[in-house]
């Protein structure tokens, strides 16, 4: 079964894909992504592969025939690629140079300009989840990118706030985070020429950071040249950041946020930023998304930001001076 069934109560798409779950388990010795195993290049140094057990396909099935006047369905329509960031089985980001994390932006700009063509496609969501915590199986470095035919309603009620701020402040909110965040200091954990890096006001997770551009830019491809170096330096300091909070490789959800596509023009008042969701509050204390938070969305924070930017900016010099 793969479909897409309307969820009334919340107005917004719940992809059903049954079909993912007799994905098979890879032998210990042998992974599809490392060169040799025939489903990839025998040279590369990043490359797109088309999801092997994808939720959403370009040729989906007819849904099963189980709608009605309440519950609609619609064909499992999109795309589902996985993008390995090296040939190597073990490396992780923040282990590649900087040139080579480039090669991976230019990839996802790519992507994401090619998947944009398909009218049926609302949302292109490039994304990455690290570490078994956060239910990765396969070991090798990769990303993921999903291009849906719809506005996920995380996405559309962010168009909605920054399209309300714009029209009552004539300004880009997440430009005017950028500013009150840059005037108190306290969260910063980074920057650099075109990017900065802190720990929200508001963040629900205690490690959750947002990479943002300070340029006004609503998606990768609108970069220049020397803005994709820049964001190439800055993925892999965050990312090692990360590592050195506890010298061990840290978990997160990486998720780059763009404007959608085939639809409205937010040009004016959406921006682009990467936002990491790291599932630990300690070295070994896992934060849960509980009833509060799965059951309404009431987040609770149990450290202050604040305390948590100071740590990861000690955290961030520690990862400066082990590679200098």
């Amino acid at each position: 079964m793969a479909e897409i069934r309307w969820n009334p109560l919340i107005k917004d798409w719940v992809m059903i894909a049954s079909h993912r779950q007799d994905r098979p388990q890879m032998p210990k010795d042998w992974c599809p992504f490392c060169p040799g195993s025939g489903k990839v290049p025998d040279n590369f140094d990043v490359y797109k592969y088309d999801n092997d057990f994808p939720a959403l396909s370009q040729t989906p099935p007819v849904p099963d025939d189980v709608a009605t006047k309440l519950y609609l369905t619609a064909e499992a329509y999109g795309k589902c690629e996985v993008v390995l960031y090296s040939p190597e089985h073990t490396i992780t980001l923040p282990e590649l140079p900087v040139p080579h994390i480039r090669k991976l932006i230019d990839l996802w700009t790519d992507r994401f300009v090619q998947l944009s063509k398909d009218e049926k496609t609302k949302y292109v969501f490039i994304f990455e989840n690290r570490g078994e915590v956060v239910g990765v199986t396969m070991p090798h470095p990769h990303g993921q990118i999903y291009a849906y035919p719809f506005i996920p309603k995380r996405i559309e009620l962010e168009l909605d706030a920054c399209l309300e701020h714009y029209e009552k402040n004539h300004s880009c909110l997440i430009c005017d985070m950028n500013k009150e965040e840059k005037n108190a200091g306290l969260r910063i954990v980074m920057e650099n020429k075109h990017f900065v890096v802190y720990i929200p006001f508001f963040s629900e997770y205690p490690y959750g950071t947002y990479v943002v551009s300070k340029a006004h830019k609503q998606n990768i491809a609108e970069f220049t040249d020397e803005e994709k170096d820049s964001l190439a330096q800055i993925l892999r300091d965050i990312t090692g950041t990360y590592d050195s909070l506890f010298d061990k490789q840290f978990p997160y959800m990486m998720c780059m946020y763009q404007n959608p596509v085939n639809s409205q023009d937010t040009k004016d008042y959406y921006h682009f930023r990467i936002v990491f969701f790291p599932p630990m509050r300690d070295e070994n204390k896992q934060k849960f998304n509980a009833s509060s938070e799965t059951g309404v969305w009431a987040h609770c924070n149990t450290t202050a930001p604040e305390e948590k930017a100071k740590q990861m900016r000690d955290a961030f010099e520690k990862f400066k001076k082990k590679h200098s």
